[in-house]
């Protein structure tokens, strides 16, 4: 018997998606030192991330870990430039280019929908795509032909507030826009940087593969508290690569996260989940 075919708004539904953005500019890296391969396999998972949706994306909504605001922020800018916020890589790596558009009318709505919900935000037009967007965007979608709006995370990083915007933002996902949350389920740069196994990276990332599976109100209550989690401190000793995740558990709202990559990287466990 042939599955019953789903409503056109069914399959158009996006899911809500936190990934893994690496290090620095690390999928576009000649390397001369070090394992050229490190990061061959999630660069290769985020090439084929767009196969696995249910229809091409209209417009991308993207949490980076490396946009902080004393309030919300939304980039409202039609034609993007970048900002290449790393250190220390070779020059060619600060002429890379991502000429995707934005979406100066997606981010008004965002604008819309946060302001409905009770939380201030205020909109950005000059500071340019950061790495955690440019970087995995330009593997995952080569052609720059999706618009994207970025929107930053709130300084304090507080869990809750974060999974209230995404709850605010979720019915974007059936407009076709794909949330992406982008930082990294484990950022302990001292401990990658060793380039030892470490097990508390993978301790930590078996502790939230069992959080965001969980039913929604043990999910909340257990990214909420997060730090009492084993070895948290020791993946996140700051956590603005973590709470992106908090946006796209929010974003999710009864749909049951699960984990779709994992890779040790240079002796650490890095994991994407998905909503929806």
């Amino acid at each position: 018997m042939s599955k019953p075919r789903k409503s056109i708004s069914e399959k158009r539904k996006m899911p809500a998606i936190f990934i893994p953005h690496g290090g620095g500019p690390c999928f576009f890296m000649e390397w001369t030192q070090g394992p050229a391969d490190s990061w061959y396999k999630m660069e290769s998972w985020l090439r084929g991330v767009e196969d696995t949706l249910p229809d091409r994306p209209g417009a991308i909504l993207i949490i980076s870990a490396h946009w902080e605001e004393p309030e919300f922020a939304v980039y409202k800018h039609s034609h993007p430039p970048l900002f290449y916020d790393y250190y220390g890589f070779p020059e060619y790596t600060y002429q890379l280019q991502y000429k995707a558009p934005g979406s100066p009318e997606l981010g008004g709505k965002i604008e819309e929908l946060l302001q409905h919900a009770g939380i201030t935000i205020h909109a950005e037009l000059e500071r340019g795509f950061d790495h955690g967007v440019f970087v995995p965007l330009k593997v995952m979608f080569p052609d720059a032909d999706i618009p994207i709006v970025q929107l930053s995370l709130k300084r304090g990083l507080d869990p809750l507030i974060h999974m209230e915007v995404g709850r605010a933002l979720s019915s974007l996902r059936e407009e076709r826009v794909l949330i992406l949350g982008s930082g990294n389920s484990y950022h302990n740069l001292r401990g990658m940087m060793s380039g030892e196994e470490n097990a508390d990276s993978e301790i930590f990332d078996e502790w939230l593969t069992a959080a965001v599976a969980k039913d929604v109100p043990s999910r909340i209550a257990d990214l909420i508290n997060w730090r009492n989690a084993p070895a948290a401190r020791f993946a996140h000793p700051r956590e603005e690569h973590l709470i992106p995740l908090m946006v796209i558990s929010g974003a999710a709202e009864d749909a049951i996260g699960r984990r779709i990559f994992t890779d040790r990287v240079m002796g650490s466990q890095f994991s994407a989940y998905q909503f929806g």
